[in-house]
């Protein structure tokens, strides 16, 4: 893997680049599509290489119950398994064990806030994870029986997976988590990190790519000590790429804050990922602040739940379950090129919602995820031209 930075914007971090992976380049700033499960929800391989996506996410912890790491691997990978072919990245289930553990005990998670404010903890339910050193045991949310993932452990699964990038597993921590214990998850991933190294040695000739890259994961929560010095501790391992994970503190301004201190001490020449980040302002700020690639369920999961994303709307967001959308015959957002608002009025949309119709949910996702495409476009344009990167200058390039 390799990583060229063609275009640096003067006056903020951001910058335009291309990731250049054994299956394919990916243009950066860039969305990487959420395949949890060796697939975009409702859209099949051709539906979202047409949409103009040029790299897909797939979840270790979700493939390792269902069907199998080994089966995956024995079909090819991801690559040859799942008819996508372009260039694949598996996070490490660390975060699924969060929100089974933590996530649950603090009432956080993707449903849950992860910018909670002040409130107090409101539990969701009791904590369904052992974590010890050595790793993390777990409940199977497919048949209820305990499951074990080591560092190594993790590290095997996705060498089965042949994603061409692939992280550790880490130790997520909430908003509400002290000090001490930050410090303390923190200190564990940086171990498993060394772990998750050997243990990417020792597998090299497993599985069905051999080129792929293991990009170091960064804690810490929100404090700026501990943030720098993982930041500086996992760039002193070489990784060729770095990731930003755990709790970005309880709001946007504590976000923004986290992602600056951590750029300040990560390698300017190698890529940095957020994760599970993916709003249109929340996109916006961190690229401003140096980072390269997102992912994020959000705009498929809203694209389910009746939220479409346009440019011309309050917030971004039009929700087609309303009943002024009833006898509205234009596109989501004109002048939106997917094939949603090429042929489909709002009016039929809002009829498929509210009819329970599987079509919708094709249609919406369509209609997103090319928003999401078009979004990165634009803010690569800005950054190659030199104009001010701002939300309101980015969706003018967007709609220009």
């Amino acid at each position: 893997m390799e990583f060229k930075i063609e275009a640096c914007h003067s006056g903020t971090e951001a910058r335009v680049g291309v990731l250049h992976t054994p299956h394919g380049e990916v243009r950066t700033p860039a969305f990487v599509a959420v395949a949890t499960r060796g697939t975009v929800k409702a859209l099949s391989a051709d539906d979202v290489r047409a949409l103009g996506i040029q790299i897909l996410i797939g979840n270790t912890y979700h493939l390792t119950l269902r069907p199998g790491a080994e089966v995956v691997g024995a079909l090819g990978g991801l690559h040859g398994f799942s008819g996508w072919d372009g260039p694949w990245m598996t996070d490490s289930g660390g975060f699924q064990v969060f929100s089974l553990g933590a996530g649950k005990e603090h009432g956080v998670g993707k449903i849950a806030s992860i910018f909670p404010g002040e409130a107090p903890p409101k539990p969701t339910g009791p904590s369904l994870v052992k974590l010890t050193e050595e790793g993390a045991r777990f409940r199977s949310v497919v048949d209820g029986a305990w499951v074990f993932f080591s560092p190594e452990e993790v590290i095997r699964a996705q060498r089965l997976l042949g994603a061409d990038v692939i992280l550790p597993l880490d130790e997520c921590t909430s908003p509400f988590h002290d000090r001490a214990y930050t410090e303390a998850a923190m200190e564990r991933t940086h171990r498993w990190a060394e772990r998750a190294l050997k243990a990417f040695r020792d597998t090299q000739g497993l599985g069905p790519n051999p080129d792929q890259a293991l990009f170091g994961i960064v804690q810490g929560g929100a404090y700026e000590d501990l943030r720098r010095r993982s930041a500086r501790e996992i760039a002193g391992m070489n990784f060729p790429g770095f990731a930003i994970g755990g709790s970005l503190g309880r709001s946007k301004e504590d976000m923004f804050r986290v992602i600056e201190w951590t750029v300040e001490e990560l390698p300017k020449e190698k890529p940095r990922h957020l994760l599970g980040i993916g709003t249109v302002e929340d996109i916006v700020e961190a690229v401003k602040r140096g980072i390269d690639t997102f992912d994020c369920a959000a705009p498929t999961r809203m694209a389910r739940n009746g939220t479409l994303l346009s440019a011309r709307e309050e917030g971004f967001r039009l929700n087609i379950k309303g009943a002024r959308f009833r006898r509205d015959d234009r596109p989501i957002e004109e002048g939106c090129d997917c094939p949603t608002c090429r042929r489909y009025s709002r009016a039929f949309l809002h009829h498929l919602l509210r009819s329970g119709e599987l079509s919708y949910f094709r249609l919406a996702t369509l209609h997103n995820l090319r928003f999401m495409v078009r979004l990165m476009a634009a803010i690569r344009a800005r950054i190659a031209s030199g104009g001010e990167i701002s939300v309101e200058h980015v969706m003018e390039e967007l709609l220009a």
